[in-house]
């Protein structure tokens, strides 16, 4: 790849845009002799004229003007990219999550992380599908499973169940005591991807064996979660993705049973990680609102 020197590129694009060497000049803060040895240094690498001189100043060719343009474009793209890459990379932090846990689980808490590290940039990039740590740009990766996946480091951070919750709206029609009667007045909803069901929970509710009429169904813990609070049934959705929704009032929960689930929250990373000193600074704050210690 061939490239002219940059500082006559800034000079060309400067003065073509100014329409001058003498304001180009001011605005890079070299002289006006420097900006014109620049051009004409381009124009002699190029083999063509870019300017015609004029006893009151420059003109850019109308054959130079789209080069002005793609050079102008590039520039300003360089600029862009430097601004992005000048955050250092100790300061800097790229986590995988699903969206249904970023947004019922670590959205509420996040002001707390960043009051105690304002300087820590943290992008997040939501997603179920598995990241390969090793060669992407991710840092670290929340995910929910057994914990084994090859390759990577994996620490438990949340245990989770599963249990009916529901609009204070929707809880009003419903009897803690008739459980049987409350399910059969009221749609339920529930998540066709996760393993557990409503037949699991009636067990652990003291009702093995039923199998009650299914009401919709979501492939997003998150939409379901949402569709409870909006009253439109009874979700089983899981404790982690409605914690904050509970504390709030926005959905309840009208009976006592839970199934544990199957499977739980980890925290995933590479050892070459462990460096970056805003993995360490997120790590420690994540387990700290986890309760792990």
């Amino acid at each position: 790849m061939q490239l002219p020197p940059l500082n006559a590129l800034r000079a060309f694009e400067a003065a073509a845009r100014q329409g001058s060497f003498t304001r180009a000049a001011a605005e890079l803060h070299v002289t006006q002799a420097a900006v014109s040895q620049q051009v004409h240094q381009l124009e002699e690498y190029l083999g063509s004229k870019l300017f015609e001189r004029k006893s009151r100043g420059i003109e850019l060719l109308i054959a130079a003007q789209p080069y002005f343009v793609r050079i102008s474009e590039a520039l300003l793209e360089i600029a862009r990219a430097t601004e992005t890459a000048s955050v250092r990379r100790d300061q800097r932090l790229v986590v995988s999550s699903m969206g249904s846990f970023a947004a019922g689980w670590l959205l509420p808490r996040l002001t707390r992380f960043y009051q105690r590290h304002p300087d820590i940039v943290v992008r997040f990039e939501m997603t179920s599908r598995l990241v390969d740590l090793r060669v992407s740009d991710v840092d670290a990766a929340i995910r929910y499973g057994l914990g084994r996946w090859p390759g990577v480091k994996s620490e438990l951070l949340l245990h989770d169940s599963v249990f009916p919750v529901c609009s204070p709206e929707v809880a009003a029609t419903l009897n803690p005591d008739d459980v049987l009667g409350s399910l059969e007045g009221v749609p339920l909803l529930y998540d066709f991807e996760d393993n557990e069901d409503w037949s699991m929970w009636l067990t652990v509710a003291g009702h093995p064996g039923q199998q009650p009429k299914l009401g919709p169904s979501f492939g997003d813990s998150g939409v379901l979660v949402r569709a409870a609070v909006e009253g439109q049934g009874l979700a089983l959705a899981r404790s982690e993705l409605t914690m904050s929704e509970l504390e709030s009032g926005r959905l309840v929960k009208p009976f006592q049973a839970e199934v544990a689930c199957v499977f739980s929250y980890y925290l995933v990373y590479v050892d070459e990680t462990t460096i970056n000193p805003a993995f360490v600074a997120f790590r420690e704050w994540l387990f700290e609102e986890a309760g792990v210690h």
